[in-house]
């Protein structure tokens, strides 16, 4: 056996023993500052150093977790309140038009979307804004948003070239990233934004689905008389 493959057997050995005394360096605390670790990236530090740097590296990495859960806490009471408000604002409503002006408006200012698109199944009485369509539940034309409809699930990105023109006509521009709202038995609602980047798939739709669901809730209301 060569004395280099002793060494590295050596080694191991010794590494498994420390593994096995992990307070070692405790009884020892002198070797921490003789041991040299070597390093990729720089010269050759001592140990102690060594763990210090790496507990300075984790601390930096937990301060990054906690900064971005603290701000997704934000953004969800944000949007609690927001949700709660819109509930409120579609309770008060005392038509059915005025509920969809509700919903068009918290949507609006929420979002920030430079283009709110409406399609209802059913034409609402003293209702009639250019972002409003009034498309029968059957229509052809709804049909790239049949799987949509039936999942109930909002739909955030770029949407697929065939649902474009129906939601937004002419204004494809202003709608490069798009947040689409199925509403069972209502309709659609669909918030576009000239920032392509502004939706995008993976982000977090439960608010959006709560958002549709109350309206839906505040509809029915109207569609019982």
């Amino acid at each position: 056996m060569s004395e280099e493959k002793k060494e590295r057997l050596s080694a191991h050995e010794v590494a498994v023993w420390l593994r096995r005394h992990p307070r070692f360096l405790a009884q020892y605390p002198d070797l921490t500052l003789s041991l040299v670790v070597p390093r990729e990236d720089g010269p050759a530090a001592s140990l102690a150093s060594y763990q210090l740097e790496v507990l300075r590296d984790k601390n930096r990495e937990l301060t990054r977790r906690l900064n971005e859960l603290f701000a997704n806490a934000q953004d969800n009471e944000r949007l609690t309140i927001r949700t709660h408000q819109l509930a409120l604002a579609l309770m008060r409503a005392g038509t059915a038009a005025d509920t969809v002006r509700a919903m068009v408006a918290c949507l609006s200012e929420d979002f920030q979307g430079d283009a709110v698109r409406v399609v209802l199944f059913n034409a609402v009485e003293g209702l009639t804004p250019d972002w409003l369509q009034i498309i029968s539940a059957r229509d052809k034309r709804l049909a790239p948003f049949r799987d949509c409809l039936a999942a109930s699930e909002p739909i955030c990105g770029r949407l697929n070239p065939d649902k474009m023109p129906l939601l937004f006509g002419e204004e494809q521009g202003n709608a490069q990233s798009v947040a689409l709202i199925p509403m069972p038995g209502v309709g659609l609602i669909a918030v576009g934004s000239s920032d392509g980047n502004r939706f995008f798939p993976g982000m977090g739709t439960l608010f959006l689905r709560l958002m549709g669901e109350t309206f839906v809730a505040a509809m029915a209301r109207f569609a019982a008389h």
